[in-house]
């Protein structure tokens, strides 16, 4: 008796029955094709196609995973952001659709500094805010900075592949640029409070880049605290926190002196970032 012939409508349905979302098989299987994750239009016209032995491995091996909970950018190896393909891995945050109104805002302010402008990236990961802030504004100097020596592979790999200039360098937060200014300061710290009943669902990625202290704040705090002795007058410090978060963290930088502290909402509309700019005289 001939063995059964798995086509990859039937390996679609295999890989939903295994508890994942049609999006996530159909991606799935187009990775383990060899095929841009985009195309899933070419699967309804190739619905009757098998399965071959090779990209049947790799699937299973795929939505294994991914029925465990680990991210798709960690099996696929690679995440967009804004525009960009940077490779990820469980060195580094899977960059998030949110993090992109901080680098909008970054630009804006970019586009209004002298030139060349000095921005700074704080506890880059994967690189995302730098290279992408690279990527719109050459003329800027950008450095990025981590205290993982492990993520800044990440982020070396992702700024050579993409060919954009990037300082790097190790270090926890401003102790790593001591004694050097910029024009903006652009940072998605981690703010989820320990305890919080997300983690559960985000085990798969590195817990120090998540969490911050019983109220998500700390590093926020150190943040506020710390940067004016790293901004030029005139200079903006921006930060990425939670959904909740917004009211604190304008209260922290008015506390600190900043001014024309403000928030800014991502596309859902939730309050995303909040900043503000250091005084032109003290």
């Amino acid at each position: 008796m001939q063995p059964k012939v798995i086509t990859l409508g039937l390996a679609l349905q295999q890989a939903q029955a295994q508890g994942l979302e049609r999006l996530d098989a159909q991606m799935l299987l187009l990775f383990a094709l060899h095929r841009d994750t985009n195309d899933r239009a070419w699967l309804l016209t190739h619905d009757h196609d098998p399965l071959p032995a090779d990209a049947a491995s790799r699937l299973n091996d795929a939505v294994s995973r991914r029925a465990a909970g680990e991210p798709l950018a960690y099996i696929e190896g690679t995440k967009e952001f804004f525009g960009l393909r940077l490779l990820v891995d469980h060195r580094v945050l899977v960059p998030r659709p949110d993090t992109e109104t901080l680098v909008e805002w970054t630009l804006e302010l970019l586009a209004q500094a002298p030139t060349p402008a000095d921005c700074l990236d704080l506890g880059t990961g994967s690189g995302a805010i730098a290279l992408a802030v690279k990527s719109q504004s050459t003329t800027t100097r950008v450095t990025a900075t981590d205290a993982s020596a492990d993520a800044l592979v990440v982020a070396r790999a992702n700024a050579e592949q993409l060919g954009l200039p990037v300082t790097f360098r190790q270090g926890s937060w401003l102790q790593a640029v001591a004694g050097e200014r910029y024009h903006v300061i652009a940072s998605n710290p981690p703010y989820i409070a320990e305890g919080d009943h997300h983690l559960p669902g985000l085990v798969h990625e590195p817990i120090s880049a998540l969490t911050a202290g019983q109220d998500g704040l700390s590093d926020l705090r150190d943040l506020v605290s710390t940067a004016p002795g790293a901004l030029h007058p005139g200079g903006w410090l921006l930060l990425e926190h939670g959904h909740d978060q917004a009211a604190a963290v304008r209260a922290l930088l008015s506390a600190k002196g900043f001014e024309q502290v403000l928030s800014r909402t991502d596309l859902t509309g939730i309050e995303r970032c909040s900043g503000g700019q250091w005084p032109h005289r003290r």
